[in-house]
């Protein structure tokens, strides 16, 4: 029998023998993270909580902790395990509780959690190859969580004497997060250094593979939510010698420092050959690619170089996401096999932004999610001073897992300095958008609109939000914002519905609602709006949805003055600030092709009268005047000498 001892917070401590395992799986999939399957010699007894930590017993150290007891629903009684708790937090416990104790007590290494929850067992679950449903705590996929007791000890325990390795909470252990070793490995406690520390035995409201006992998570360190608490081990830390940081991907590597002598604007009208900037990686790159690649963000570096990232999963809700990256190096003509940008292992990353300051600051925004979906998201910075060879480790500049925190893509700096990060209000089609802003070159940012109304988005009427999602901003001359977006579309003069127009003259504070002159646009399109190096407008967007039927396409002209009709995606330009936008053209040079737009896109035409007809748009504008177009795989390059000659017909 397990010998058992009872410490003075009523912590139950079961003593675990010396032994040997095999860690980890086949590593097939988005779980290649478990692989190598290896051999793991844990050379000394130690003693590991039979549960995980209380609210009762986290709140002897932390009382302020009672005030999140109910949170989203969620660990409101003494004998739940505590959640919203971040690994720095957890540690600290871990101190308290030694000084209490006269005792070593810490976190759990990530071989010592594996050893403990497989009891012996080499099965997916520590009973079975399956998890009985009745061991389950609400094991499907929820945006929100549903209410569920986390008591713990409610059910049986593994033939270790020990309770919910599999569910209940996620628990932190002590690794930095890094890939798997080949070989025998001797009480491993993990990498050097790291930007994310490991997460074990999965949670309620998650689906049940994120509860086997080979399956890692991670987090960031300072995130705190409803899925994650921690149990602790009596002991002291094994010795053994950290192995080494992980190496940078190859977008961070051979990356040029010297500063790119940025040739005089082209006066002469270009369109550049279309290229693609998201292809698959060739064998022996084993970056994880999957199926769908997506939403997109540009940005230009000082050193000449573009760099593009997306993210690419194989659900949009997954957990598998990952966001990954490309560079078109300065003179080269094709952009790199993508590689690993940034990833929060096992949670979904949807939205990212990229925008480089011109004072050599590169900025790189991305939304974590508590788990799968795209709702409850956080927001997190990263900055680059050396062209993105390196970046800051990430922080959480809204560490609440909220709405209005989804990234797009599209982070510009106003006439003040300031930045402004725009992202989605919500995760559905209609939730408009908000912005996020930051006075302090990203040290801090703040929401201007603190109500919760979600406004009616009509003509004339007022509102905390943006109308629309996936929204352009920009400032105008006035300092007055300025954007469009999908949905929420407002009825025009023709009676028609419109994309709308939302302006602010305070700041984001509450925005005015309009119609504009262009048609509205749906699911797997994204616009574009910015302001131009040479100072008009830019709005980059599609002239219907394939499946609008009815109305397709829009008239544009041609040299000679003659109306032609016109399908996919266009470039308009407005010289006054909005108001009008007497520029419009189609994005082809005239070439026919067929092309693979990526994403929800496919395959298109493109001929004289047909462009790109889907896509998520994001852009950026070099220093020479070249604008640089991103759809969800295509990669354009013109300038705006060619949006400004119509095309002979």
């Amino acid at each position: 029998m397990t010998p058992k001892t009872k410490n003075s917070i009523g912590l139950e401590m079961v003593r675990l023998p010396a032994g040997r395992f095999y860690m980890g799986s086949a590593g097939i999939g988005e779980n290649a993270d478990e692989a190598p399957a290896h051999i793991v010699d844990i050379t000394k007894p130690f003693s590991i909580a039979s549960t995980e930590i209380t609210n009762k017993q986290y709140e002897l150290f932390d009382p302020s902790h009672k005030a999140l007891r109910g949170k989203k629903g969620l660990s409101k009684g003494d004998d739940e395990a505590v959640i919203f708790v971040s690994y720095d937090e957890a540690s600290a416990f871990c101190r308290w509780l030694s000084e209490k104790e006269g005792k070593a007590y810490r976190l759990p290494t990530e071989a010592e959690w594996e050893y403990a929850c497989r009891a012996g067992t080499l099965s997916a679950y520590s009973m079975a190859a399956k998890l009985p449903k009745e061991l389950g705590k609400v094991q499907e996929f929820n945006r929100d969580p549903k209410p569920v007791s986390l008591q713990v000890a409610e059910f049986a325990p593994n033939d270790w004497g020990l309770y919910d390795m599999h569910g209940n909470v996620e628990e932190w252990c002590y690794d930095w997060y890094g890939p798997y070793e080949k070989g025998e490995q001797r009480d491993p406690v993990g990498r050097i250094s790291g930007s994310f520390r490991v997460t074990r035995g999965g949670s309620h409201n998650t689906l049940v593979q994120y509860l086997r006992s080979a399956n890692r998570s991670a987090m960031i360190p300072a995130d705190k939510n409803w899925m994650v608490g921690f149990r602790v081990v009596e002991g002291p830390l094994p010795a053994t010698t950290p192995l080494p940081a992980v190496g940078k991907p190859a977008n961070m590597q051979n990356v040029r420092q010297a500063a790119y002598h940025w040739s005089a604007p082209a006066k002469q009208a270009f369109f550049s050959e279309p290229v693609y900037y998201v292809k698959p990686p060739s064998c022996g790159n084993n970056t994880p690619f999957y199926s769908h690649n997506h939403c997109p963000a540009i940005t230009w570096c000082p050193n000449g170089d573009l760099l593009a990232i997306w993210f690419s999963t194989n659900d949009e809700s997954g957990r598998e996401m990952t966001i990954l990256a490309s560079r078109l190096r300065a003179g080269s003509t094709s952009w790199d096999e993508p590689s690993e940008f940034f990833n929060v292992p096992d949670r979904n990353m949807t939205g990212s932004s990229l925008f480089c300051d011109k004072e050599g600051t590169l900025y790189h925004m991305n939304g974590v999610e508590v788990a799968g979906g795209w709702k409850n998201l956080a927001m997190v910075l990263r900055t680059s001073t050396d062209n993105g060879a390196s970046w800051s480790e990430p922080r959480l500049i809204d560490p609440e897992h909220q709405v209005r925190n989804q990234v797009i893509a599209g982070m510009f700096q106003t006439k003040e300095g300031w930045l402004i990060q725009p992202s989605d209000a919500g995760p559905g089609h209609s939730d408009g958008s908000a912005i996020h802003i930051s006075k302090d070159k990203g040290k801090t940012w703040y929401n201007p609109y603190t109500g919760n109304a979600k406004p009616e988005f009509k003509e004339g009427y007022h509102g905390g939000l943006i109308a629309g999602i996936h929204t352009g901003v920009v400032q105008l001359k006035n300092g007055d914002l300025f954007a469009f977006g999908r949905n929420n579309d407002i009825p025009g003069k023709d009676g028609e519905l419109h994309m709308p127009i939302s302006i602010s003259k305070d700041m984001g504070k509450s925005w005015t609602y309009s119609a504009s002159e262009f048609p509205r646009i749906y699911g797997g399109q994204r616009l574009v709006l910015r302001r131009l190096n040479e100072g008009p407008l830019l709005l980059i967007s599609f002239t219907h949805h394939p499946r609008e039927k009815e109305k397709p396409g829009m008239l544009f002209k041609s040299s000679s003055g003659k109306e032609y009709t016109g399908y996919g995606m266009f470039a308009a330009i407005s010289y006054d600030e909005g108001k009008t936008w007497p520029v419009k053209k189609l994005l082809t040079d005239g070439k026919e092709r067929f092309l693979d737009g990526g994403g929800w896109t496919g395959i298109f035409k493109m001929d004289k009268t047909h462009a790109e007809p889907m896509g998520y748009l994001a852009a950026t504008q070099t220093p020479d005047n070249n604008i640089h177009l991103i759809s969800s795989k295509v990669y354009y390059c013109f300038n705006l000498q060619w949006i400004l000659q119509q095309p002979d017909l």
